[in-house]
């Protein structure tokens, strides 16, 4: 029996709400579904850790027991559950729909882009797909925050792209984290400051959820740790992330020539492969790939993706045109601990845990918070 999706809920306890509750809306007004501590919170730190899923999280609470001690619970991410779109979706409050950065790799019209290093074929192509065309939406309302990410991130098109009018605040070792963080808010009175980890993400691509996860897990722990001990009185830390793991090792699936005669080329990722047919091949395509892969992963047209909203609801108008055109054909979502190979989608190393699906592993992310006493 095919497992049911686990889908965003865009309307509540998603990670698209969390700064439009944060900046918007001053406490005692803030959303329900907020943590306790955040719903009083005056001054705000949010630590966004790239890859910490909640089912991660409470399988492995032993190895994060002051992060796990924390008030609050789990919120979904959004479709696809994948670094580009849900780092854009937190910076803006919007859905990718909305927004446009809709996957990994995305497709231009004159090229399937990598949307984290806004390239084609590894060409810098920030002059043809200028970053706030392609998302227009001004992150944090509009309001300059200061940013506390990794230095070399800075000068990047997607940086510019999601992070655009903010005031970077770069590190190079983690530990600066809690440097910058503790100063901005004692120092210069900041009342919100976004910082972001990348570190558990890395270690899970490359090594899966075994010990080095693990490993770095407990780090993650020592830095929440430290950053809550450095930050002054009064003050609410709040984590977050952007999507969970699957470990999927060799679990590697080849499409075959069955499918690939009907396919033009492909675009997003390994856990949400878009396939663009060939033109008047869109129906068999979709009917091979639900022959094929239903048993391992949820087969959806463009269409069912767009009306049942996984990348959010779609009234319509100029932009989000943009966005629908960006999608494939046909989806294939594994719900099976798998992914879908794309020969012109690698990279330096295999990967052994992967996201960008929409089971629970992936769409179910923390967001705890407390506040400094």
């Amino acid at each position: 029996m095919t497992p049911k999706p686990t889908l965003p809920d865009y309307a509540g306890a998603n990670i698209s709400g969390i700064v439009p509750g944060c900046l918007l809306a001053g406490p005692g007004h803030r959303p329900t579904w907020f943590p306790a501590p955040l719903q009083s919170a005056k001054a705000i730190v949010l630590l966004l850790v790239d890859g910490l899923g909640w089912n991660q999280l409470l399988t492995r609470s032993h190895r994060a027991p002051f992060v796990s001690s924390l008030t609050g619970g789990p919120i979904t991410t959004v479709g696809p559950s994948t670094t580009a779109s849900a780092l854009t979706s937190l910076a803006t409050g919007a859905t990718p729909i909305e927004h446009g950065i809709v996957g990994y790799r995305m497709d231009m019209g004159d090229g399937v882009m990598n949307s984290l290093r806004w390239t084609v074929d590894d060409r810098d192509v920030r002059k043809v797909f200028e970053p706030s065309t392609v998302q227009p939406i001004p992150p944090f309302a509009g309001i300059a925050v200061p940013i506390v990410s990794r230095a070399d991130l800075e000068a990047t098109p997607f940086t510019f792209a999601h992070l655009r009018g903010s005031r970077p605040r770069g590190w190079r070792s983690a530990s600066s984290i809690v440097t910058q963080c503790s100063r901005l808010v004692r120092e210069e009175g900041e009342t919100f400051v976004y910082a972001y980890y990348d570190g558990l993400d890395k270690i899970a691509h490359e090594c899966g959820l075994g010990d080095h996860y693990e490993d770095e897990l407990s780090f993650v722990d020592w830095l929440v740790r430290s950053l809550h001990d450095a930050l002054p009185a009064g003050t609410t830390l709040v984590i977050t992330a952007d999507h969970g793991q699957v470990h999927v090792g060799d679990n590697v699936i080849e499409l075959p020539l069955r499918v690939l005669s009907h396919v033009h080329h492909q675009s997003g990722e390994g856990r949400f492969r878009w396939l663009h047919a060939k033109r008047g091949h869109e129906a068999e395509l979709e009917r091979v790939c639900r022959d094929l892969y239903s048993d391992v992963a949820w087969v959806a047209s463009k269409e069912q993706v767009v009306d049942e909203a996984w990348l959010g609801p779609a009234p319509g108008g100029r932009g989000q045109d943009a966005a629908i055109r960006r999608l494939g054909s046909v989806a294939l979502a594994p719900h099976a601990a798998t992914t879908f190979h794309d020969p012109l989608d690698s990279g330096p190393f295999r990967l052994i845990g992967r996201h960008g699906s929409l089971t629970a592993d992936e769409m179910l992310v923390p967001l705890l918070a407390v506040t400094r006493p």
